[in-house]
């Protein structure tokens, strides 16, 4: 291999390239050659991260090309060593290097040397300069027909413009520089290209793309064992804007505990921390983003990184705000001016951010009382409501919001148009769990907007903006995942690795290999399914509040909406809809945990003497409950059967418990507009029943025999026969399914919540396949239904995986219950259904057949129907 096929082979097989060079070395060149393989040693090590040794082996190569007398030579190295130095934090040896390089080369050295210090003066966020550099050197070298550095300075220049926003600039640019690296056989440089379309398709607002784009840059980057922080740095910002904070705050926060622990490239380690930081803002950490913050200030300072000081400093003001809205020190004018200030450094700078900090001085004067310069900062930041991705404008009308005061025609109209735009950035996504977490960037809108309506009294204005930002991934169905084999492969895989965990545990053995192999199987099925498109003609769907009430006939609709803390609840039916206040949601919220705890307690208590008292305590708390969730609301409930829509964090209220509820018709919904939509769903031609018993249950689902024998036509799966594929094939479209199988609930990952069935688990992705779900469903077991809150009001979980897909009704505890005590329970639900009464009604009677044996009691409570069916 010649010395000049080691640079070559440095960007493409870094891996290749370090073994190759010290290879070359061992023949002893002479002084030119030798300082090329010490160069391409040095350039592989910089790219590895060990800026230090990268620097050690450049300055080496630089004596030699010195010793070899030819300044190109030597320039080249300089220009090398100015990218390892200020990668390192040397910025001003950096720019030193890189000065001397562009003055000691000719011709096509000097244009590489440019593109090398653009490179510098961009990491550097001296981003003018950097487009002058960059701009001078891509036409020289594409002048001298030298396609690969040509593409080098493109892409660069492309990434510049992305951070200014001129993201038709940068498509330009890489569109080009991508055709001429086709073309190179660069591997790591494809890598580069690959990753820049992510970045591309990320400012686009197309999130979906820029997660492929990451994951595949990712892959290529692993395959040539070359680590790349801007991968997390970009990853980071991608999850945020899907909002899944937590998974970005805790990976950019173990991305810089690694750069950090293996003293990696200062300027990424700078960039990380910012990135970490704006994480844990907005994952509700302001304490940890003011830590990541204040380190990065300090690291961006040194390497005289203007720019990004800047923006470091922004994070750093956001989280002491964040602090002292949390119960830390007041807010004042000078924290007001000085963020103003920053907005007006950022805007000179060009940055987009400009408008957050403006929208921060905003905040900050009105909670200081200051509403003339609260409105003048305001002002200036809801200009980014004209221009920019979904997101940024949408951040332009929350400071137009703001800036209103409170009026509330004004208010209402800014918060409609920027949920309007978020409503435009959801609707991109296939994925339900991307869906519900992309609602909290609307967060802060929707509860300006309750509090407006809630000012206007206006009932009917209050149910509209209550309805407008709950529960709005069950309003149409996620996308179905394609059926392609790698996906059934992963999803067979999960199931077996799952079953085989589950017997090994059983057995007294450890799982720790499998379970391993499940959490990865698990990572790599959801992020298949996060790269699903939407469809924006899935429009979002708007309550009518007079359709409702027609809908209603002689039931009634309770909705519970969450204003500043308070619950204010909202009596649809008779023809009108009726305003009154509740008591605090964190009381509510208490009260609940605490009457769950009660219902479980005595499910499992086998001490009969205690159960009188528990009871007593148990209907204590359900008055209490009652009082906190419903208050006064109570008096106008009427005669017929009540729909209760509570807010997310209130799911899994046991309504039937509540002393003005116990002898009615009682169902939940996650929407009116849910409601609506189960209501209207049509039942289907056929009658079939699919009745599922799972393994290892208590009872055996005796149930399951004696409900079937009663239909007399059901189709029943259990005994090694109720396998996941069967059971999709069986419930697919049928008019009642009942499943007998423990479930399992997956807090932090909701859609992988299971029911075990004979090969392993049955998760919420396998639902979302089906083309037409079970009109009604019967789930009797514990954990079975649960559902775990996400984005702002958001429902995710194997329930909530049917409803859009026309599921109209769904029986399921919530909480655990005795499964002997469900048997005859379930039993009398069945008989009620083959009478013909709508699965509410079914559970009512069914209630009402018990004994008053205190178990069969709280058991018949425990169980609530969802939906209309």
């Amino acid at each position: 291999m010649t010395a000049e096929k080691l640079l070559t082979l440095a960007y493409s097989r870094p891996r290749e390239a370090l073994s190759a060079a010290r290879s070359f070395l061992g023949t002893l060149p002479g002084p030119y050659d030798a300082s090329i393989a010490h160069q391409a040693i040095g350039i592989v090590l910089r790219e590895f991260g060990d800026s230090r040794a990268a620097a050690k082996e450049i300055r080496r190569a630089l004596r030699l090309a010195r010793a070899a007398h030819c300044p190109d030579r030597e320039a080249d190295v300089l220009a090398t060593l100015g990218v390892a130095l200020t990668a390192s934090g040397d910025t001003a040896g950096g720019l030193a290097a890189l000065d001397a390089a562009v003055a000691t080369g000719g011709g096509h050295t000097a244009a590489r040397a440019l593109y090398r210090r653009g490179y510098v003066l961009r990491v550097l966020g001296r981003h003018r300069e950097a487009l002058a550099d960059l701009s001078r050197s891509a036409v020289a070298l594409e002048a001298a027909g030298d396609g690969l550095w040509t593409a080098r300075a493109l892409t660069a220049r492309a990434l510049i413009n992305l951070a200014l926003g001129a993201t038709g600039r940068a498509d330009a640019d890489l569109l080009v520089a991508d055709a001429l690296l086709a073309a190179t056989g660069q591997e790591l440089e494809a890598a580069f290209a690959v990753h820049n379309r992510g970045l591309v398709a990320f400012r686009a607002g197309d999130l979906p793309s820029a997660l492929d784009h990451l994951d595949e840059a990712g892959r290529r980057y692993q395959a040539l064992h070359t680590p790349m922080p801007d991968l997390a740095i970009d990853r980071c910002a991608v999850l945020l804007a899907a909002g899944l904070t937590r998974e970005a705050a805790e990976g950019s926060a173990e991305a810089v505990r690694v750069l950090d622990r293996e003293n990696g490239q200062a300027t990424k380690l700078a960039e990380l921390r910012l990135a970490a930081g704006r994480a844990a803002l907005a994952a509700g950490d302001p304490a940890a983003a003011l830590h990541h913050a204040t380190a990065a200030t300090r690291l961006f300072t040194r390497q005289r990184r203007e720019w990004w000081s800047l923006h470091a400093r922004l994070l750093t003001y956001q989280s002491r705000f964040a602090m002292t809205c949390g119960g830390g020190t007041a807010v004042t004018p000078r924290m007001a001016r000085a963020a103003a200030a920053l907005g007006e450094r950022l805007a000179a700078a060009g940055s987009p951010d400009a408008v957050q900090a403006y929208l921060l001085a905003g905040r900050v004067a009105l909670a200081a009382g200051r509403d003339a310069e609260a409105d003048r900062y305001l002002a200036t930041a809801a200009r980014g409501r004209a221009a920019g991705p979904p997101l940024a404008r949408a951040g332009g009308w929350l400071a137009e919001a703001l800036r209103a005061g409170g009026g509330t025609r004004r208010t209402l109209a800014a918060c409609r148009r920027g949920l309007d735009l978020l409503d435009a950035h959801r609707l991109t996504f296939g994925s339900a769990e991307l869906r519900a977490g992309a609602t909290l960037h609307g967060t802060e809108l929707a509860a300006i907007a309750l509090r407006a309506a809630a000012r206007s009294g206006r009932p009917r204005a209050l149910l509209a903006w209550s309805e407008r930002w709950r529960a709005t991934a069950l309003t149409t169905p996620a996308a179905r995942p394609p059926d392609y084999p790698e996906l059934r492969a992963d999803l067979a895989a999960f199931r077996e690795v799952a079953c085989l965990a589950d017997a090994a545990r059983a057995g007294g053995a450890t799982a720790t290999v499998l379970e391993r192999d499940r959490r990865r199987l698990q990572q790599r099925i959801r992020a298949r399914l996060l790269k699903l498109r939407g469809d924006p003609r899935d429009g979002p769907r708007r309550l009518d509040p007079g359709a409702l009430l027609r809908e209603l006939g002689e039931a009634t609709l309770v909705e519970l909406t969450d204003v500043d803390g308070v619950l204010h609840v909202l009596v649809c039916g008779g023809g009108r809809v009726r305003h009154t206040v509740a008591g605090p949601l964190a009381d509510a919220e208490h009260e609940l945990r605490f009457a769950r705890l009660g219902l479980t307690r005595l499910a499992y208590d086998g001490a009969s003497r205690t159960r009188v008292h528990e009871l007593r305590l148990l209907d204590s708390a359900a008055g209490r409950l009652q009082t906190l969730l419903l208050g006064g609301a109570v008096r106008h409930l009427g005669d017929g059967p009540v729909v209760l829509v509570p807010p997310s964090s209130l799911d899994g209220v046991p309504w039937p418990m509540l002393p003005a509820l116990r002898d009615r018709v009682v169902s939940a919904a996650p929407s009116a507009l849910a409601w609506m939509r189960a209501r209207r769903t049509p039942p289907p031609a056929n009658r079939d029943v699919v009745l599922v018993r799972g393994p290892g249950l208590s009872t055996r689902g005796a149930e399951v025999d004696r409900i079937a024998e009663a239909y007399g036509h059901a189709t029943v799966l259990g005994d090694g026969k109720a396998t996941s594929s069967l059971v999709l094939r069986a419930i697919e479209g049928t008019w009642l399914t009942h499943i007998a199988a423990h479930g399992d609930f997956r807090a932090d990952s909701p859609l992988f919540s299971s029911l075990r069935l004979d090969d392993g688990p049955l998760i919420a992705h396998d639902l979302e396949r089906l083309g037409q779900a079970p009109y009604r469903l019967v789930l009797p077991c514990c954990d079975s239904g649960r559902l775990a809150r996400a984005g702002a009001d958001e429902l995710l979980g194997l329930t909530a995986a049917l409803l859009p897909l026309g599921t109209a009704g769904v029986i399921s505890p919530v909480v655990p219950v005795n499964d002997a005590a469900t048997v005859p329970l379930m039993i009398a639900l069945h008989d009620a259904l083959r009478e013909g009464l709508s699965m509410p009604a079914a559970l009512h009677r069914a209630r009402n057949t018990t004994s008053e044996n205190a178990v069969d009691h709280v058991t018949a409570w425990s169980f609530a129907a969802l939906g209309a069916g």
